[in-house]
């Protein structure tokens, strides 16, 4: 298999040690993979694991399949994912589950786990699927959701859900700087969230080492919006702990 080294095209066995059959579906990676990009981009079924940091458009278009990262990854990972599921251990760079320049369409299936911090435009114009984030996120979250969930367990900066259409953000944490095109809605405990947290417990989700349906007792505060876009989308974040 002949992939680009430096710009050179390179047989892969010159660069790296290969063993096993690839009939199994399960590739296995081992070492500091943080400088080869577009691992797992494509990806329509098997099982991908990176013992190590993978580099930039990791799980770019991904249809099928499961991508594992046990360290950081780099910035456009999930971009326009289609299916399938994500799950970084570490940390990942910026436009997680976004539309790459000039699209529409950001992410449109699939689960997306990272358990650490994100970069700005994390969910940048989203169409579809879930996204969760377990530590912090930079600037503009959710900017321009189409559809789909983004949960982030960390701060949120400022820009979250500027511009969404439709879709949900969740702020676990608190509230994030609502931007003033958002008008304040009903406090309450959304019935769907026992139903997310499920999900998130199937795909390993557990930041700070809480279990998903622990992070989402208490009341929320709904926020509609933005008002540019018909107000369709929502911003949820935790206030007050559940009654009992």
């Amino acid at each position: 298999m002949m992939v680009l080294a430096d710009g050179r095209s390179s047989p892969l066995g010159s660069l790296f040690h290969l063993q096993g059959s690839p009939a199994d579906e399960v590739l296995q990676m081992v070492g500091d993979f943080s400088h080869v990009h577009s691992i797992g981009a494509k990806m329509a079924r098997g099982l991908l694991v990176v013992q190590g940091s993978a580099g930039r458009h990791a799980a770019e278009g991904m249809t099928g399949g499961r991508l594992e990262v046990a360290g950081d990854a780099g910035d456009w990972l999930a971009a326009e994912m289609e299916g399938g599921e994500v799950e970084v251990a570490g940390r990942a760079g910026h436009n997680v589950a976004a539309a790459l320049p000039g699209s529409p369409q950001g992410m449109r299936g699939g689960v997306v786990t990272v358990a650490g911090a994100v970069g700005d435009l994390a969910g940048a114009r989203m169409r579809r699927g879930l996204l969760a984030i377990g530590g912090g996120c930079g600037e503009a979250a959710a900017l321009e959701l189409r559809a789909g969930t983004v949960v982030v367990a960390g701060t949120l900066q400022r820009g979250a859900g500027l511009g969404m259409r439709r879709g949900t953000l969740l702020a676990i944490d608190g509230p994030p700087p609502i931007p003033a095109t958002f008008a304040r809605g009903a406090l309450w405990q959304p019935s769907f969230l026992p139903l997310l947290a499920m999900r998130l417990a199937r795909a390993g989700f557990r930041p700070g080492g809480q279990a998903p349906h622990h992070l989402f007792n208490g009341l929320w505060q709904h926020w509609h919006g933005d008002a540019t876009g018909g107000r369709r989308g929502e911003i949820l974040h935790r206030t007050l702990p559940a009654a009992r």
